[in-house]
């Protein structure tokens, strides 16, 4: 009944993928991986698993909708036909076989946009009747289509990391912000943790920060940041937020520039445009 936040490493400490466990029984789990990285974490998982685990690729077998937000709840407790209280499930935790609108599902408090709501994994022949039977009860609190920019938005002013951006085999959980995912200090080994104790040892060569812009410009992923002359490091995410109605950026720096609000440049068009170091996150829902 519970779900966790987990980081898979590589042998140097990189992160391979971020994903989420979800305990289904004593000895059976479900993997939720990101997508373009399925069969990549598969073929991983498969070469160093332990005998006697059995692993299968249930991808093509399932859908996943995701409705998020302040009414979440609300909308989706309307089509709930089996009698489930889904106020009953707290953040990270789960409940299987809920009845939706005639069909049956594994219900997740979870989700990727910084705001409560669920998940929904259900049988691939269930989706779209359910992805309507959604949009219909959720019509009268505003509940409309959201694709992946609107979600990678949400997500980024939240400070979620994105696989590709924020994480990648080069950059390590520790880096990323992300050290509470890997336990350094418990008993366990696991892959990737000598790499990333000598990391900790030696200290950061870089440090995520958020970026807001001074002068007129847009930070973008991939864009430099520099101090002066000085190139001190780059911008992983950046967009002009649709919540703040300003132009910021988050971005790995070497940690001597991470300080609030130092003063730093982004090279936007080959131009250094000012910026200033912020707090993070950028949004962080009520309630």
């Amino acid at each position: 009944g519970g779900a966790q936040y987990n980081v898979m490493c590589n042998e140097n400490g990189g992160t391979g993928d971020d994903l989420l466990v979800y305990k289904l029984g004593e000895d059976h789990y479900m993997l939720v991986v990101n997508a373009a990285n399925t069969d990549k974490d598969y073929e991983w998982l498969k070469k160093h698993a332990d005998e006697g685990v059995v692993l299968e690729n249930i991808s093509d077998q399932i859908s996943l909708l995701a409705l998020q937000g302040p009414l979440a709840m609300q909308v989706l407790q309307k089509l709930v036909d089996d009698g489930t209280n889904l106020d009953d499930i707290r953040p990270f935790r789960f409940k299987e076989n809920v009845g939706l609108a005639g069909a049956k599902a594994l219900v997740s408090r979870s989700g990727y946009t910084g705001e409560d709501g669920f998940e929904i994994y259900c049988k691939n022949v269930d989706a779209v009747s359910l992805w309507n039977s959604i949009l219909k009860a959720g019509k009268e609190e505003g509940v409309v289509p959201c694709g992946l920019g609107a979600r990678d938005t949400l997500r980024f002013e939240a400070v979620l990391p994105l696989y590709g951006q924020e994480l990648s085999p080069e950059i390590s959980p520790l880096e990323a912000g992300i050290g509470f995912a890997v336990k350094l200090n418990k008993e366990q080994d696991f892959i990737g943790k000598e790499a990333l104790k000598k990391l900790k040892e030696n200290g950061f060569s870089r440090k995520p920060v958020g970026i807001e812009m001074i002068g007129r410009g847009i930070p973008r992923h991939g864009y430099k940041v520099f101090s002066g002359e000085k190139e001190i490091g780059a911008i992983t995410t950046g967009t002009q937020s649709p919540t703040l109605k300003k132009n910021i950026g988050l971005a790995l720096i070497h940690p001597d520039y991470a300080d609030v609000d130092t003063k730093v440049e982004v090279e936007i068009r080959n131009k250094k445009i000012e910026g200033k170091v912020v707090s993070l996150p950028f949004y962080k829902r009520s309630k």
